[in-house]
């Protein structure tokens, strides 16, 4: 990316901010100068994560969630990830159209982006989407997850405050245990809680936080929300705020720890990426992958052979174009 066009993103311009995220979100060969230069501006946002279930809410408390830290004056950067297909890679990307009022705002950036196949309910790009929000000058970054049940839990490795989303009736508590969403929830959401059985669910959910340990010593709180009402709103403002000024003030080594943590497994994420992508690049590659996974769908081979194939032929010496022999 042009440095005049970097200087314009860290100034805020709305055009220069979405094409860097297409940068990143397509890998291109500018996409690692960018981040370079990006990377050292960070730290100074409050990212916030959404997650939980389909259909509880997520995309209405993220629009009201938004249009309410708008009134308080601040620039709010919101990344909405949704499933993408296995076979065309293509993604419905519906959130522009749920939000569309709210993305006519000059304070509010809104980009949908496709998982692309990662399991996580995250692109490979969103981190490097809220880094680029982040220098832009967005105070506060909300990233709703595709909200795909088991795997919601990555989104603890993007956001500093993890939200959990829950609705009465859904059988969300148990949801919720199978996810491991307990440990990595700071702020506990029960939405549409004029539906029958909202008490019932937040002793549930009370019941269910009082056997969760967290190193932190975090208590984290269960806010009641009716986002189509605008209800509560305000109350999980002042939660978000809470956990972001208590982990500013109890960094510990737990905290160390966890951030660690992240960071070896962004680390990880890039190492895996660039290997692969180096590994395909090399002449014949691709074709290699094509004709092995016509030989794997035919039972002709096993997958393990074929990887260890493809690993073989893509590392030897002085190598042809031509892919492996079969």
């Amino acid at each position: 990316m042009a440095a005049y066009q970097i200087d314009k993103l860290l100034a805020g311009d709305v055009r220069s901010v979405a094409r860097a995220i297409s940068v990143v979100e397509h890998a291109g060969d500018d996409a690692a100068e960018l981040m370079r230069a990006v990377y050292p501006l960070t730290g100074k946002a409050t990212v916030i994560g959404i997650t939980g279930a389909p259909g509880a809410g997520k995309s209405s408390l993220v629009d009201k969630l938004a249009s309410f830290y708008k009134d308080e004056g601040e620039r709010v950067g919101i990344v909405c990830i949704d499933p993408s297909s296995p076979f065309s890679g293509g993604a419905i990307l519906g959130d522009r159209i749920r939000m569309s009022t709210l993305g006519l705002d000059k304070n509010i950036f809104i980009r949908s982006m496709a998982t692309r196949g990662n399991l996580g309910g995250l692109s490979r790009a969103t981190v490097d989407a809220v880094a680029i929000l982040d220098a832009a000058g967005y105070g506060k970054i909300i990233v709703e997850t595709v909200g795909v049940g088991q795997d919601e839990v990555e989104i603890v490795k993007t956001a500093d405050v993890s939200v959990v989303v829950l609705v009465p009736g859904m059988g969300d508590d148990i949801q919720a245990i199978k996810a491991g969403i307990m440990e990595i929830g700071d702020v506990f959401v029960i939405n549409k809680a004029d539906r029958e059985g909202v008490l019932r669910t937040q002793k549930e959910l009370e019941a269910l936080l009082s056997l969760a340990h967290r190193p932190d010593m975090w208590n984290p709180p269960i806010v009641k929300t009716i986002a189509t009402e605008s209800k509560g709103i305000d109350d999980l403002a002042a939660a978000i705020g809470k956990y972001t000024e208590f982990s500013s003030m109890a960094y510990n080594d737990d905290i160390a720890d966890r951030k660690t943590s992240i960071a070896k497994w962004r680390l990880l994420e890039l190492l895996r990426e660039r290997l692969l992508r180096d590994l395909l690049a090399r002449g014949g590659s691709n074709e290699a992958l094509d004709r092995l996974a016509s030989d794997v769908a035919a039972k002709r081979i096993d997958p393990y052979t074929a990887v260890e194939s493809l690993i073989t032929s893509a590392s030897a010496p002085g190598r042809s174009g031509s892919g492996p022999n079969n």
